[in-house]
């Protein structure tokens, strides 16, 4: 996407209590293999951002490789809050298939409906690790 800023990061982190009580196990995303979802900004399904051109579990967590279109208002301000370093906390939109317990809930599966650029993650650690452009 022309004048895009690219990004990677952790949408999730593995066996971490999130804000909410709940801690994302290794496995709960299956197959990510060719799943698209929208990146949005904050989780508002009124504002996508961009792409999510990568998703994919590994030993940390759930890694995304995403471009930030700056085409509307919403990616521009998203754009320019990665560049500066004043953004960079990630979340993602799910329903639960299977958890177990409470307190913390762990989640052993999920659909995987979005990955949002947020300014607060629920999880603590989910962030933006690169950006460019």
């Amino acid at each position: 996407m022309e004048g895009s800023v690219r990004f990677a990061g952790y949408a999730a982190v593995f066996d971490a209590v999130d804000r909410g009580g709940d801690v994302v196990r290794a496995g709960a995303f299956g197959a990510l293999a060719g799943k698209q979802v929208p990146l949005l900004w904050q989780h508002r399904v009124d504002r996508p951002v961009g792409l999510v051109e990568t998703l994919a579990e590994d030993a940390r967590g759930l890694r995304v490789i995403a471009r930030v279109s700056q085409r509307t208002a919403a990616g521009r301000e998203a754009a320019a809050m990665l560049r500066a370093g004043a953004l960079d906390g990630l979340s993602f939109g799910y329903r639960v298939r299977e958890a177990r317990g409470e307190r913390p809930r762990e989640l052993v599966a999920l659909d995987l409906v979005e990955v949002s650029l947020v300014a607060v993650p629920m999880q603590p650690l989910a962030r933006v690790v690169a950006v460019e452009g």
